[in-house]
């Protein structure tokens, strides 16, 4: 069954993934064959301590090994940079790209580079990265200069490996909402690999519009998608089922797109049970996937 059981999963233009930041507790190779025996189609891959470690020694040699485990396992990836403590194991996400130190946001902009080059050797579809939290005491002004400051030699990476560059929107942060996206994007002349990782249940904790509105809003820029459940005003990653979002729509809105990444279930918090929740995810998607399309109009189906 392995790598070939994601060709029997959720209906096309679907293709969906889970984020290895919600299965640390397992190996590897063991979470890509799970996932390919559940019938996914990828992987949001953490570049993190316990998989696939960034700063490790032989960073290439093992990232041909995950690349030969994705080929043979008919997987494909995004790669994610969201890992709590591998820069700093005493801040989360430190140090950020608007970090006071100079040196400090360097590293992050060293560790972000570093993943565009694993990202292109594994043929991902995009690097994920997020702005941070605005240090005490730094007017907005000063962390919205330095953020653009920061990404400039990311993007300038990412041109030269041909791997869009997805920032994060992030309830906390700097760059938190579809409206701080467009800001940056503006500030930096609207670069082409500069697109927007869309996070479903970030959309139904802060934006204004729906979650399906913000897929429709975002659709230009859309480069990576992260769903989970979650509730209004609350920045918590919910099994689904467990909050408010109404995921046909979703998914509908979705397909409409013409999306082609992935859309990769984001379940940090529950790595206790993340085989269990990764065998419920896949379920619940291709059901929600199969209500979406067939409620869908003609125009937004796929041939």
């Amino acid at each position: 069954m392995t790598g070939t059981a994601h060709a029997t999963g959720a209906p096309p233009p679907f293709r969906f993934g889970y984020g290895t930041n919600g299965l640390t507790d397992l190996r590897l190779d063991d979470a890509l064959g799970l996932l390919a025996d559940l019938g996914y189609a990828g992987v949001g891959l953490t570049l993190d301590h316990m998989h696939l470690d960034p700063l490790a020694p032989d960073l290439a040699a093992r990232t041909r090994h995950v690349a030969r485990s994705l080929e043979r396992l008919g997987l494909t990836a995004t790669i994610e940079t969201g890992a709590r403590y591998v820069l700093d194991p005493r801040r989360k996400h430190g140090p950020s790209l608007l970090d006071p130190d100079p040196d400090a946001r360097a590293a992050r902009v060293r560790l972000l580079i570093r993943a565009v080059q694993v990202a292109a050797d594994l043929g991902a579809h995009a690097v994920h990265c997020f702005s941070g939290i605005t240090p005490e005491g730094t007017c907005e002004d000063t962390a919205w200069q330095r953020l653009a400051e920061a990404i400039g030699p990311v993007l300038d990476a990412a041109s030269g490996a041909g791997v869009p560059l997805a920032i994060e929107p992030e309830p906390g942060h700097l760059l938190s909402t579809l409206a701080d996206f467009h800001r940056l994007r503006h500030e930096l002349g609207d670069p082409q690999l500069l697109g927007l990782t869309l996070d479903i249940g970030h959309c139904q904790c802060l934006e204004p519009q729906s979650p399906a509105d913000c897929v429709r809003a975002a659709a230009p820029w859309l480069r990576h998608v992260q769903i989970e459940d979650m509730r209004r005003g609350v920045h918590e990653h919910l099994p689904f089922g467990d909050g408010e979002i109404d995921f046909p729509p979703v998914l509908e809105a979705l397909a409409a797109t013409g999306y082609q990444g992935l859309t990769v279930v984001e379940l940090p918090r529950h790595s206790h049970a993340g085989p269990q929740l990764a065998s419920r995810s896949i379920e619940f998607l291709n059901k929600a996937a199969t209500e979406a399309m067939s409620t869908a109009p003609a125009r937004g189906r796929t041939p």
